[in-house]
């Protein structure tokens, strides 16, 4: 069983989710998901994970111009 990372981010439309998605895609195993919560006021990204560190995430996510803040248990 993965590693469930959660992150506040400014992804805020499902164009901004297309945006991202090859970016995401590229880190994570097929076993591996995300999705975002764009109703939920930190517009929290979701990932369910094994071999993906909160590092990588942020770091693609800042890339591509967005905010991106991994939020603790």
């Amino acid at each position: 069983m993965g590693t469930v990372l959660v992150f506040k981010t400014s992804v805020t439309t499902n164009r901004s989710v297309s945006k991202v998605r090859p970016l995401l895609d590229r880190l994570m195993d097929e076993s591996e998901k995300w999705n975002f919560d764009l109703e939920d006021c930190d517009h929290i990204l979701r990932v369910e994970a094994v071999s993906v560190q909160p590092a990588a995430i942020i770091k693609n996510m800042r890339r591509a111009g967005f905010a991106c803040v991994e939020l603790e248990d």
